[in-house]
């Protein structure tokens, strides 16, 4: 349980300091480009015009640095939901905060302005990081979880005597006896990762 928390606590100040960053890094004023920034909202304009007017660096820049700015959302939130909803919930987490961010960026920031493709690029980063690290390490931190929290299974003692096993046209006893043996160490051998 010690450890549980502390690995929360840790995930949650990544987080923080992320969201430390992320903040300085899109809400700085921009007078310079005032009078070039323009809102968008057709989703792939910016992209096309990353493509056309700008030189290939900088367009690997602008489209990668929106890329690497979700990242860490898919690296985080992971930890933060029930398995079965995790991948949309950081989807959608992302995709809200993005757009939460291009708003401000768009109504109160000098020489910034709300671009659909900017937030599009966080939430494909965040899927990227969540698929590339974030699954599959919330999945072996709450596997840990489970198992750290959970007390050791007893030993069953079994009565001696055939056990009784119901005969299908598609079964036979020795091919229950099979399934009955592996599958619960093939299902241990998956949760623990090997």
């Amino acid at each position: 349980m010690l450890v549980r928390g502390a690995i929360l606590t840790v995930v949650l100040l990544g987080l923080v300091a992320f969201s430390v960053l992320l903040a300085r890094v899109t809400l700085t004023p921009s007078p310079a480009s005032e009078d070039l920034v323009t809102a968008n909202l057709r989703p792939g304009r910016s992209l096309r015009q990353y493509a056309e007017d700008y030189t290939f660096l900088a367009a690997c820049k602008q489209a990668g640095g929106n890329l690497l700015l979700g990242v860490p959302f898919g690296l985080l939130l992971p930890f933060f939901g029930p398995r079965r909803l995790r991948m949309i919930r950081t989807t959608l987490l992302t995709a809200l905060a993005m757009a939460t961010v291009e708003l401000i960026q768009g109504a109160l920031v000098e020489g910034r302005a709300f671009d659909i493709d900017d937030v599009i690029l966080n939430t494909a980063g965040a899927l990227l990081g969540y698929f590339v690290l974030g699954r599959r390490i919330s999945r072996r931190y709450y596997t840990y979880a489970d198992d750290a929290g959970s007390p050791a299974p007893a030993v069953e003692k079994r009565e001696a005597g055939p056990e009784r096993v119901p005969r299908t046209a598609a079964r036979t006893r020795a091919g229950d006896a099979a399934r009955t043996e592996t599958a619960p160490t093939k299902l241990r051998d998956r949760l623990r990762g090997r």
